[in-house]
Parts: structure tokens; C-alpha cells; sequence
């Protein structure tokens, strides 16, 4: 298992399209990966879980992973997070 906090930069934060572009790229990786927000832990590979999390801008989350390509799922969700979800 392996995790990192990081901080949404988006100005939106993890509204419908960088959520499902997040969701979409997590998928194809076949270790969990949790985003831990407020205590709770969210489904990466979930659209309407990363939507039902609320992450706003400016919010620190912990992502999460755990399986046999756990680092590199890690590392694409640090970058994309921290690239700002394509916006």
C-alpha cells in the first residue's frame, strides 16, 4: 500500500468532467485506489463517489492504493491531481 497527501488545484474542484476523467484513468489499473477526504474514503474508480465526496478547491486529500500496480496508479493520480484534472 502506498499514499500521498495532495492538494486539489482546480478552481472548480472535482466537479462532473475532471471527475470522470480521474474516475476513467484509475480504472485501468487494477489496484484500489481510495481518495480519503473528511474522514471517509472514496472509490477513485467511481465517478458518482468522487462527485458524492464534494472536494472542492483548495482541499487536501489522501490518495490511496493497494494491489500489484499500485505505485505507477499512485503516481498518475498525484500528477493529475496536481496538474490540476486537465483545467
Amino acid at each position: 500500500m502506498v499514499s500521498k497527501k495532495v492538494t486539489l488545484v482546480n478552481a472548480q474542484g472535482f466537479h462532473m468532467r475532471p471527475a470522470s476523467v480521474f474516475a476513467n484513468a484509475m480504472a485501468k489499473y487494477s489496484s484500489d485506489v481510495t481518495i480519503k477526504f473528511n474522514g471517509n474514503d472514496y472509490n477513485a474508480k467511481s465517478l458518482l463517489n468522487i462527485i458524492a465526496a464534494c472536494i472542492k478547491c483548495g482541499s487536501e486529500v489522501e490518495i490511496v492504493a493497494s494491489g500489484a500496480d499500485e505505485n505507477e496508479a499512485l503516481a498518475e493520480a498525484v500528477q493529475m491531481i496536481e496538474s490540476g484534472l486537465g483545467e
